[in-house]
């Protein structure tokens, strides 16, 4: 099992919800992101998503979309993310830290380097929500040389079949995709959420996390249970 794995396995373990956050790398700034990274830390997150920024974020509503075109306008790169992730893994070694964005950079990096480079900087994981498990193999083999939990995504309308295609390719965790729509969007009903949930854990062996629409306090606490 990966790193990230037998973390979040821990945590569930122990019967308590794991709080993963997300900071876009080069938010505000490329000088404040370790400052803000490092307060999330601090304040008890299990593990923190590094957002990669991205010109076209398909997936993502107005907040994140804002907060890649700023970084991209301090000039973020890829390598930025390493640095950034390498900073904090060595301030926080016990904070898995998980790198999500989109696959067309990382084709681009090269996938083998990308791979490579992330552990070396001490990333944990890898959350590319483009990347369907179909066309897992470009990434998969990569990932798992260098220790890589890779997590792939599901939503409330996604077959059986394809959810537990979803879990045996995931070595990371399931990301449970709270409703279909962007990220920042508001949460469905808890009751229409938790049956998902409910129905979503009893098909999938890896840890499951469910993300999107979560915004407050208020909202995590609804799902936390």
């Amino acid at each position: 099992m990966t790193r990230l794995h037998t973390h979040l396995a821990e945590i569930r373990q122990s019967r308590r919800a794991a709080l993963g956050l997300f900071v876009t790398n080069g938010f505000p700034d490329p000088a404040s992101t370790g400052d803000v990274l490092s307060a999330v830390a601090e304040a008890g997150a299990d593990f923190v998503e590094l957002g990669m920024p991205f010109s076209d974020p398909l997936a993502e509503g107005l907040p994140i979309q804002r907060a890649s075109a700023r970084a991209l306008g301090h000039g973020v790169q890829m390598a930025d993310a390493f640095r950034t992730a390498e900073a904090f893994a060595a301030a926080h070694p016990d904070v898995p830290l998980v790198l999500m964005g989109y696959v067309n950079p990382v084709l681009q990096y090269g996938v083998g380097a990308f791979c490579r480079d992330a552990a070396q900087a001490g990333v944990a994981g890898l959350i590319l929500p483009d990347l369907p498990p179909d066309e897992s193999d470009l990434l998969d083999a990569d990932a798992a040389a260098a220790g890589l939990g890779v997590t792939y995504l599901v939503a409330p309308n996604t077959p059986e079949a394809r959810v537990r295609a979803v879990d045996e390719r995931s070595t990371g965790f399931v990301y449970a995709v709270s409703s279909p729509g962007l990220t920042g969007g508001a949460l469905a009903d808890t009751n229409s959420i938790t049956d998902y949930l409910d129905r979503t854990r009893a098909l999938v062996r890896n840890p499951l996390l469910v993300g999107f629409g979560i915004r407050t306090p208020a909202d995590a606490a609804r799902l936390a249970p």
